[in-house]
């Protein structure tokens, strides 16, 4: 079964969190990319409302969450990212490895997705979290090379995957 309304939660949910990416990014990138990572926040934010409105506009409409079970799941999937992700974050704040924070998040972010494919019956999320496990290795190298923190990368490249996804949240709507 086709989930509409969660197409609808997808450009929310996503779009707002390729705007805090993309926030994250601001951390320590080249000058000259400020600009344009603010311009990639701001139409991620209106991405994010517009999923919102489409979504409070639509509340009523069938979700793979309305299914007890599927919840219990997204809940737990959810709650154990959250607790990997802070006590990985933790250890590399200890361990003076703060530059390694944006990609730990980001490969944690991507490995929840493996999980919520199955929630929502969606197999397009094994491709979002197949990208964002790809920016979580790719960012460190890239960030080196660059000269920038690993977060101006991580949060480029994360910010545009789920910026990507958001969209694709807003078209699957409208097509179905």
């Amino acid at each position: 079964m086709e989930y509409v309304r969660d197409y609808m939660m997808y450009a929310s949910v996503f779009g707002l969190f390729s705007f805090c990416w993309f926030g994250w990014a601001q951390e320590d990138p080249k000058p000259g990319w400020r600009k344009y990572i603010g311009i990639a926040s701001g139409a991620a934010l209106l991405v994010c409302l517009a999923g919102v409105y489409l979504s409070v506009t639509n509340w009523n409409a069938p979700s793979a969450l309305s299914d007890s079970a599927a919840f219990g799941t997204y809940l737990v999937t959810v709650y154990v990212e959250f607790a990997v992700a802070g006590v990985g974050a933790f250890a590399l704040i200890r361990l003076k490895q703060n530059n390694y924070v944006a990609p730990w998040i980001a490969f944690i972010v991507g490995i929840h997705f493996i999980g919520l494919s199955g929630v929502f019956a969606d197999p397009s999320l094994y491709a979002l979290a197949a990208l964002l496990v790809a920016v979580s290795f790719i960012s460190p190298f890239l960030s080196r090379k660059l000269q920038v923190a690993n977060s101006a990368i991580t949060g480029i490249g994360a910010g545009t995957v789920l910026f990507g996804f958001a969209l694709s949240g807003l078209i699957r709507y409208m097509l179905a």
